[in-house]
């Protein structure tokens, strides 16, 4: 290459030599590689253009001497943007667009601008920056070097925002999955030449019919080894009913089972058969929580190897290189299973971030699975029911809702207009009669108070409870379930999310250990055993909550049908929950079955529950609506705002690292916490060290810190010191007093 010929990024050869990426090239490829991407949405010449000019900024003198320098030319810092002594290069084609094609021209410069620092707001943001003397200075320096014709200057094709899937209303996602091509296709080409060695690791994966035709055998395998029993032959009819509802054309598909029903395989089934009949990309599987999804990725993988890519805050991927294969998948999404939390899911459909957004477009022809879908959060309810019928509608998607205690996502209409919702227009059910199969898999007899406003005290519910052989205790918070367990015998067994993943693990083991063997087993527990937590027991207490909450414990009750009736006592428990959510579903649990003597799990009451639970809630709170909501005089839009206040978790949480198995006798924890402090946070051991984590509110760590019982080891990264701080049974004691010091003396 010639010395004066412009340079994308640097890179020093195992030889010694730097080796130079030609910016011509890396703008052309980067342009056929995001068409390419977003030919299914029929978008290929504006993500072409993007491609061409979001590097022109490149071209400036500037910046050329700039990459050529020692410190440009480092590999580790050539394609970052924002380090210091940076000069920028991201406006000056968003300019050039603007000035191009006029209007229209600012969809390309919300790409442009945006792709290594993200989507901006127009207002107060990018207009204000593409006004700027230093953009008009960065384009016209890039001009000044006579950029090639076929990148300055290449055919413009007829582009029309009429032709928006969605119109206005589809105008902001359409924008963002454009984004997501560039965004992709830029870090794709990049990392061609600034690291080969892991292109080469990106995988050649099984299409949908191969991995179709594994899962067919493996549940011939599952069937054939199942005991003949009255459950496992309605879990045989439910799958049955999967597959014969896939071959239904795409759409939006609800599929209605008991807990305990085999929902995730049947889900599975009805997505392959579906993906094989209509030419989906892949599958893709959300599930609420983090602390159940790696139970769910492992069963399916134990059926389609590493085809299953698991994306989670959790799954940082361990250092070889069949894993290797996996975290690469995880930044683009572009595997044929992809099992993720709703959190990651929906907080990417709102995304402004590159990393976030860049999986968008292999969205796009592909089968979602939201599991546990009542559990969606009523007050972010409208925007992200509105993103999945762009997605259904425009994109290909074929959504199925699944869950034992189905929402009502429906249009409803009501006299104050405020609480109107714009839900589905139609829901397919899978199963033909609902009605009909939870009557026949109805395992428990739920015993409602006598007076639902009448609570029962601790010591009371503790001694009915010592009744019981074996029985769970289901509370609504950490702190409940400290005091019922306090007021238990010692051997009584604890859960809740106070707990880290390696304890919780190995508690439900026991219990499982024990419930197999025939032992007597008391265990208290938060709501985190409603989340996939597969436990049978004959007796379930569950305190007042949700509707949707009780039915999930009772799913944990006589599971398997081996009694003729389980039962699932439901009490009051001496205090409310706070405001919030939990308050609201306890209001609208009180209303749903005001004046009922029948089963409260009847299905009829969950229609009636979420009526209520969603009438009193404002479903969009942080009014995503409002700032998505296209300007059409300026194509405006508040794309870093709505990304800022879409949340799924409107509480911060910051993670704690515990001394967990020093109690144990295992010294792994420690050694673990000494690498980390040895090496900084790589990734094998950021996953190792993700099973010795405990999430708390913030205020609760500053306490913790203050009285020095955790420490900051890395920049946002806490870790325990005080010994006394996690319970062999309870978990972390973060709400208990500090010991005195006639405590601590030995």
């Amino acid at each position: 290459m010639e010395a004066s010929q412009p340079i994308a990024h640097a890179r020093l050869a195992k030889n010694g030599e730097w080796q130079q990426h030609a910016l011509q090239e890396h703008l052309h490829e980067v342009a056929k590689l995001a068409a390419q991407f977003a030919q299914p949405m029929a978008a290929s010449d504006w993500a072409q253009l993007a491609g061409l000019w979001h590097d022109l900024g490149k071209y400036r003198a500037r910046f050329q001497r700039y990459i050529r320098t020692a410190s440009g030319m480092h590999p580790e810092t050539a394609h970052i943007e924002g380090s210091p002594g940076r000069t920028t290069h991201s406006t000056a084609g968003a300019l050039l667009a603007e000035q191009r094609l006029g209007l229209v021209g600012r969809v390309l410069a919300y790409l442009i601008a945006g792709h290594h620092a993200g989507l901006h707001d127009w207002h107060g943001g990018l207009d204000a920056r593409m006004q700027g003397e230093d953009a008009r200075l960065e384009l016209a320096e890039a001009l000044a070097a006579k950029p090639p014709p076929t990148v300055l200057h290449p055919p413009i094709p007829e582009i029309d925002l009429r032709h928006v899937p969605g119109g206005s209303d589809g105008f902001a996602l359409w924008v963002r999955m454009l984004f997501s091509c560039l965004v992709d296709a830029d870090f794709l080409d990049t990392e061609a030449f600034m690291a080969p060695e892991l292109t080469k690791q990106r995988a050649d994966w099984p299409d949908i019919a191969t991995l179709a035709n594994q899962f067919d055998a493996a549940m011939s395998q599952l069937l054939a080894a199942a005991e003949c029993t009255p459950v496992n032959r309605l879990r045989g009819e439910i799958l049955t009913h999967c597959r014969a509802a896939a071959q239904q054309p795409p759409g939006v598909f609800s599929l209605t089972v008991p807990t305990g029903g085999g929902k995730t395989l049947s889900a599975m089934a009805f997505a392959l058969d579906h993906a094989r009949r209509y030419l989906k990309r892949r599958v893709v599987h959300v599930i609420p929580y983090t602390s159940i999804i790696e139970q769910t990725a492992d069963v399916f993988r134990r059926i389609f190897g590493d085809a299953v890519v698991e994306h989670h805050s959790a799954a940082e991927a361990q250092a070889c290189d069949e894993v290797l294969r996996s975290r690469l998948a995880c930044e683009n999404w572009d595997a044929p299973i992809i099992v993720t939390t709703s959190v990651q899911f929906f907080e990417s459909l709102f995304a402004a971030r590159t990393s976030r957004c860049r999986k968008l477009h292999n969205l796009i022809d592909s089968v979602v699975v939201l599991d546990e879908v009542q559990l969606l959060p009523p007050g972010l309810l409208q925007p992200i029911v509105d993103v999945l019928k762009l997605l259904t509608k425009h994109y290909g998607m074929t959504l199925v809702l699944s869950t034992a205690t189905q929402p009502v996502l429906g249009s409803r209409c009501y006299f104050d207009p405020a609480k109107n919702f714009d839900g589905f227009s139609a829901i397919h059910e899978i199963i033909p009669d609902p009605n009909d199969l939870y009557a026949r898999l109805q395992r428990v007899k739920v015993r409602l108070p006598t007076d639902l406003h009448q609570p029962t005290d601790w010591v009371t519910l503790a001694a009915e409870l010592l009744r019981h052989d074996s029985v769970l205790a289901v509370v609504n918070s950490r702190r409940h379930a400290r005091e019922l367990h306090r007021l238990m015998p010692p051997g009584t067994l604890h859960l809740s999310a106070l707990m880290c993943g390696a304890h919780r693990s190995r508690v439900i083991t026991e219990i499982k250990r024990r419930l197999a063997a025939g032992i007597p087993t008391q265990v208290v527990s938060t709501q985190l055993v409603e989340a996939g937590v597969d436990l049978d027991f004959p007796v379930v207490y569950r305190a007042f909550a949700g509707l949707d909450s009780i039915a999930q414990a009772a799913g944990r009750c006589n599971r398997e049908g081996l009694l003729e009736r389980g039962l699932v006592v439901v009490f009051v428990p001496p205090e409310r929950s706070r405001i919030g959510l939990l308050r609201t579903a306890e209001d609208a649990c009180h209303a749903a079955l005001h004046g009922v003597d029948g089963n409260p799990l009847d299905q009829a009451l969950f229609t009636r529950y979420f009526e209520h639970l969603y009438y009193n809630r404002d479903l969009d709170e942080p009014d995503i609506r409002g700032h998505l909501k296209v300007d059409l005089k300026h194509l405006a839009v508040n794309f870093r705002t709505a990304a800022e206040r879409f949340r799924m978790i409107d509480n911060e949480q910051r993670p704690i690292i515990v001394l967990y198995d020093a109690i144990a006798d295992d010294a792994e924890i420690r050694l673990l916490l000494g690498r980390l402090r040895k090496t900084g946070p790589e990734r094998w051991l950021m996953r190792k060290l993700q099973r010795y984590i405990v999430n708390l509110p913030e205020r609760d760590l500053q306490r913790l810190l203050a009285q020095e019982d955790v420490e900051e080891i890395l920049p946002g990264m806490y870790a325990q010191t005080s010994d006394w701080l996690y319970h062999n049974t309870l978990g972390l004691t973060a709400d208990e007093p500090m010991p005195t010091a006639s405590h601590t003396i030995v």
